[in-house]
């Protein structure tokens, strides 16, 4: 009897356990529909940037890890860049758009957040502070980003990522860099 409620406990929290992974997915907004905001008109071709050499040693100390890929792919139109990055919070990865027009941040938005705390980021009040952000050479903000309590670790994330989609932007912009993808 003893062994029977225990196997039924140990199912019971198993479906819990997958349930509650199943709900922490939040999909704000797909990438397609980011990029198409970002260009309102007609949607450029999606370019790569190829991770190697020195800007593959400058994106992994901006991330303070190596990018888990190797090319970064990217839209841009005139001086307006958009990027869809991902980095881990804590334990899962965080899925940011982030738009540039002239070397500034124009926008960042959470698109997927899986974690299950520090969902907070997502919200304008926060996201705000990126807007007419840049970097110097060194991939260093121009500014100080207030964290969020209970939230540190997807604040860090997002800063990075921030930082990388401006120095991404700058290397394109200063070697032209890049590549057409097949896939738009």
């Amino acid at each position: 009897m003893m062994k029977t409620y225990s196997a039924i406990l140990c199912l019971i929290s198993l479906v819990c356990l997958i349930a509650s992974r199943a709900d922490a997915v939040e999909v704000y907004q797909t990438s397609a529909a980011f990029v198409q905001e970002a260009f309102p008109g007609e949607k450029p071709m999606a370019k790569a940037i190829w991770l190697t050499g020195d800007l593959k040693d400058r994106v992994a100390k901006v991330l303070g890890h190596a990018y888990r890929g190797l090319r970064v792919r990217y839209w841009a139109l005139g001086d307006r860049t958009v990027w869809i990055l991902e980095e881990i919070g804590k334990v899962e990865p965080i899925t940011l758009g982030v738009a540039i027009q002239a070397g500034q941040i124009e926008e960042v938005k959470v698109l997927t957040y899986r974690e299950s705390r520090g969902w907070e980021i997502r919200f304008p009040v926060f996201m705000n502070q990126y807007r007419g952000a840049w970097v110097d050479s060194n991939a260093k903000l121009d500014r100080k980003i207030d964290g969020i309590s209970g939230a540190t670790l997807s604040v860090r994330a997002t800063t990075r990522l921030a930082r990388l989609a401006l120095a991404l932007d700058r290397e394109v912009e200063q070697t032209g860099a890049a590549t057409q993808s097949k896939a738009p």
